[in-house]
């Protein structure tokens, strides 16, 4: 009679011990905290930015676009605006895993790093362009460094700006590569817009 009380007991026990082992290899299990699974969200190419970041190919319906917005402001320096399109920026602390359309952008004045971006916003002091023309590009990375690609080039935006040291600096044309199509949807470089 014990052995038949005893059988079911056994048979829950051999179903659970598989399941409890398989949760004995997470980090939780091991005090570190859950990431969930790595993304898949595109294709690692081999070609990289200056610093050696890899491109992030993605294409379609998943590509993030930027258009940057430059105004004078009164003191000297620029506002700059960054419009998105599918593509939210994390905040501060966000795993370091590539998620399809999130991720911050990197603002450069002419091919050097000004500030990465978590909002779409920023204030460019005139110190940090002199007089002449400059490069002023945002360009979009996943939260694992990656840099957001669509058929092999970066997705960025790129406007020229010029400052004079006698007149008030005025932003001057665009100078974003800007595609008409890109598989049959819009261009994912948008260029750039002076208000």
């Amino acid at each position: 009679m014990s052995w038949t009380r005893g059988l079911p007991g056994a048979l829950a026990v051999c179903v659970l011990l598989p399941v409890a082992a398989a949760g004995c290899g997470s980090g939780a299990a091991h005090g570190e905290r859950e990431t969930g699974s790595p993304s898949l969200v595109g294709r690692i190419l081999d070609d990289t930015d200056e610093d050696g970041r890899h491109y992030r190919e993605v294409g379609g319906k998943q590509a993030p676009e930027v258009d940057t917005v430059i105004t004078p402001d009164t003191a000297g320096g620029w506002d700059v605006r960054l419009d998105v399109h599918r593509f939210r920026f994390s905040r501060a602390g966000t795993a370091a895993r590539a998620v399809a359309g999130r991720g911050l952008a990197y603002l450069f004045v002419d091919d050097g790093l000004v500030t990465r971006l978590r909002t779409p916003g920023y204030h460019l002091p005139a110190g940090l362009v002199p007089q002449g023309t400059h490069r002023v590009t945002a360009r979009l990375y996943a939260d694992d460094g990656t840099v957001w690609a669509v058929r092999g080039e970066p997705v960025e935006s790129t406007a020229d700006i010029t400052a004079s040291g006698a007149e008030r600096a005025t932003p001057t044309a665009a100078a974003a590569h800007r595609p008409d199509e890109c598989m049959g949807h819009p261009s994912p470089y948008l260029g750039a817009r002076f208000t």
